[in-house]
C-alpha cells in the first residue's frame, strides 16, 4: 500500500511541475500551428496583421483549454487506477493465510449454475449410504509412521508376522536400539527366509530358530557366504556337524564373528590353559559362549584361582575341563564359595579340585546344608574317616534325597531348621 501511494505522489508532482507543463504546452502549440497553417493554405489566406493576431489568440485559448482538459483527465485516470490498486492490495493483505488469492475475474468464472449445485448435493459427504456400499469401501492399510512398540506393525508387516509364528520374542527386540527399524526394513522372502533355511541346513532344530533370532536378530542381516565360511572353519577344526548345530543353538552370536576371531579364541584357550586340541574342543563345545564373550573376565578368573585361591596350574586345568563355567563365573561368588569351603568347612584344595562343581553351586544352598549337617553332627567331608559326605552329593541332590540319605532326617525338620537361620 505504501509503495502505491508513493508512486501516485511522484506522478502528481511530475504533472504539476513547470517543466512538464511547458513540455506539454509546446507539443500542443506545435500541433495547432501545423493545423492552422494547413487551414490558411487551403483557404487562400496569406496576409498578416490583425487577422494573424486574432488567429493566434484563438489558438492560444484553444490550446490552454485543451491542456487543462488533458491534465484533468490524466490525473483523474491515474487516481482511479491507484485507488483500485490500493483496494486490491488491502483486500489481499486482509485475507486469511489459508485462503487462496483470487481476483474478480476468477470469481466470476468460478460461479456455478444451479445444475452444478444439484450435482454437488448428490455427492455430498453428509449423505447417508447403504450398508452394502459401506462394506464395499476399501481402505488401504498404512504402516504407522512412528511407534514405541512393534505390536502396531505386526498385522501390516509380513516379516514380523512370520517371526511371531516362529516364536520370536518381539517384546525383547523392541527394547534394543535400532533393532525394530532394522526388522521393518527386511523383506521376508529376500532377507529372512534364506537365513532360516541356512540354519536348518546346518542342523539347527525348528524349535530353536525363535530363540536364536530373539537373542541375535542381526544374523538376519549377515552375508550368507560369511556364515557358511564360519561353519566350514569350525568343521575344519574337527567339530562335528551335530556339535556345530548345538553350539549355534546355545550361542546365537557364534556365527556373527569372523573366522579370524574364532581362530584367535581357540588359540587363546589352548595356549593359556595348556590344553590339548581335544580338551579345547571339549570345553568350547560344552560352553560355546567362550568364543563370543569378552576375554577379560576369563583372564581375571584365572588370576583369582591362581593367586587368591591358591590353586596350582594343573588343578586349574582339571577344574576348567570338568566345569568350564569356572572361567566365566562371577568373581565375588567364586571367592565367597571357596572361602566357605576352605575356611569354614575345612575342605582342602585337592578335594575342591576333585569336585569342582561345588564352585558352581548356589552359596545359600551350600551354607544351609552344611549347617544342618553340622547341627546333626554329620558334617564329615574327609574321605578317610567314617560318615564321609561327598561334596558332589552335598550340592547336587534334591532336598528330599539329601535329608533321607545324608542327614537321616525328615524334610520338615530341614525346613524348620532353615527358619532358624
Amino acid at each position: 500500500m505504501s509503495s502505491a501511494c508513493a508512486a501516485l505522489c511522484r506522478r502528481c508532482r511530475w504533472l504539476l511541475s513547470p517543466k512538464s507543463s511547458t513540455r506539454l504546452y509546446n507539443v500542443q502549440v506545435q500541433r495547432s500551428m501545423k493545423v492552422d497553417q494547413s487551414a490558411r493554405v487551403g483557404n487562400g489566406f496569406s496576409s498578416r496583421g490583425n487577422h494573424t493576431a486574432t488567429l493566434t489568440g484563438l489558438s492560444w485559448k484553444r490550446q490552454t483549454s485543451y491542456h487543462h482538459d488533458f491534465t484533468t483527465k490524466y490525473l483523474t485516470t491515474e487516481a482511479k487506477e491507484s485507488t483500485d490498486e490500493l483496494s486490491r492490495t488491502d483486500a489481499t493483505e486482509n485475507k486469511p493465510a489459508l485462503m487462496p488469492a483470487v481476483d474478480a475475474f476468477t470469481l466470476g468464472k468460478s460461479k456455478k449454475s444451479p445444475d452444478d449445485l444439484d450435482a454437488d448435493d448428490e455427492c455430498s459427504a453428509l449423505e447417508e449410504i447403504s450398508e452394502e456400499e459401506a462394506f464395499g469401501i476399501s481402505i488401504p492399510p498404512s504402516i504407522p509412521p512412528a511407534s514405541t512398540s512393534l505390536q502396531q506393525y505386526v498385522d501390516k508387516s509380513e516379516t514380523l508376522t512370520k517371526l511371531v509364528q516362529l516364536g520370536v520374542s518381539l517384546w525383547k527386540l523392541e527394547r534394543r536400539p535400532n533393532v525394530g527399524s532394522m526388522l521393518l526394513k527386511l523383506d521376508f522372502n529376500r532377507d529372512v527366509a534364506p537365513r532360516l533355511l541356512f540354519l536348518k541346513e546346518i542342523g539347527v532344530e525348528d524349535s530353536r530358530l525363535g530363540y536364536i533370532i530373539s537373542h541375535n536378530p542381526f544374523i538376519l542381516s549377515e552375508n550368507l557366504e560369511n556364515l557358511q565360511a564360519r561353519v566350514n572353519y569350525l568343521k575344519s577344526r574337527k567339530f562335528s556337524s551335530e556339535t556345530v548345530a548345538s553350539m549355534v543353538s546355545r550361542a546365537p552370536y557364534l556365527l556373527n564373528f569372523s573366522v579370524k576371531r574364532l581362530d584367535n579364541r581357540l588359540g587363546f584357550y589352548q595356549q593359556q590353559l595348556k590344553l590339548s586340541s581335544a580338551n579345547t574342543r571339549n570345553i568350547v563345545a560344552r560352553l560355546p559362549r567362550l568364543l563370543c564373550g569378552s576375554l577379560e573376565p576369563v583372564k581375571e578368573n584365572l588370576k583369582v584361582c591362581e593367586m587368591e585361591l591358591g590353586f596350582k596350574e594343573n588343578e586349574i586345568q582339571h577344574m576348567v575341563v570338568a566345569v568350564p563355567k569356572v572361567l566365566t563365573a562371577n568373581k565375588k561368588k567364586l571367592t565367597q564359595i571357596f572361602d566357605f569351603l576352605h575356611n569354614t568347612m575345612k575342605v582342602p584344595h585337592y578335594l575342591i579340585t576333585k569336585f569342582p562343581q561345588v564352585l558352581n553351586t548356589k552359596f545359600l544352598r551350600l551354607k544351609e546344608r552344611h549347617l544342618f549337617l553340622e547341627y546333626l553332627g554329620k558334617a564329615q567331608y574327609d574321605p578317610n574317616l567314617p560318615g564321609y559326605v561327598s561334596l558332589d552329593r552335598l550340592v547336587s541332590l534334591p532336598d528330599e534325597t539329601f535329608c533321607g540319605e545324608l542327614a537321616s532326617a525328615t524334610l520338615e525338620d530341614f525346613y524348620l531348621f532353615q527358619k532358624t537361620l
